[in-house]
């Protein structure tokens, strides 16, 4: 970065860390001690809805790929579209895979890489929930079932929680995403910008 840059207060973009990624079943264990969250084994890749032939074969070649996996037990990966427009790759695993599930992710990333889609790649997340049944944190209305998702930010190659509350509305655990922040800072390479930490309502796998 040459001095007009920081003079100007540019910056140089980030390239794409896909094995960041592999670090999440470390962030996991960590996750559990500091927050008892545990996995879902739910995880999924998003991206800019894209038309066209070659996406349609990238899709079928990932799919393929994923589903070969002996494995699998789960249900086979599926494409799912949200109510904003774009796209989601859904892997389903069981809750004690994963590292498969990590696996997944980064495929699905690097496969739409190599076919030219990266710019069409935003971010891909790993499921959490919370099983306690809210005794151990009583007068808590969120206690038990909550869901927290470690969303990964392609283009910036970091790191966010993102804890929507339960019931009505969309609303959001803000205390809970800091207390995950801050839990995390070792494991993951946390997004310091909190105007990045985008709402991903609604998404597949959370």
């Amino acid at each position: 970065m040459g001095l007009l840059d920081i003079l100007l207060g540019r910056t140089k973009p980030v390239v794409p860390d896909l094995d960041q990624l592999f670090a999440l079943p470390s962030a996991a264990v960590t996750l559990e001690a500091a927050a008892g969250f545990t996995p879902t084994g739910q995880g999924a890749v998003c991206f800019a809805t894209v038309e066209g032939s070659a996406f349609e074969q990238t899709h079928r070649e990932v799919q393929a790929l994923l589903d070969a996996d002996t494995e699998r037990t789960g249900p086979p990966v599926r494409l799912v579209r949200d109510d904003y427009g774009y796209s989601w790759l859904l892997s389903q695993r069981s809750a004690d895979q994963l590292p498969l599930l990590v696996n997944d992710l980064h495929a699905v990333n690097s496969a739409m890489e190599v076919n030219g889609f990266g710019p069409q790649l935003l971010c891909s997340l790993a499921g959490f929930e919370d099983r306690r049944d809210g005794t151990e944190e009583a007068g808590r209305e969120e206690a038990g079932g909550r869901r927290l998702a470690l969303v990964y930010l392609y283009k910036r190659g970091s790191f966010y929680p993102f804890a929507p509350l339960p019931g009505p509305g969309q609303r959001r655990d803000g205390a809970l995403e800091l207390q995950v922040q801050a839990a995390l800072t070792g494991d993951l390479r946390i997004e310091q910008d909190l105007g990045r930490w985008f709402p991903v309502w609604g998404a597949p796998g959370l």
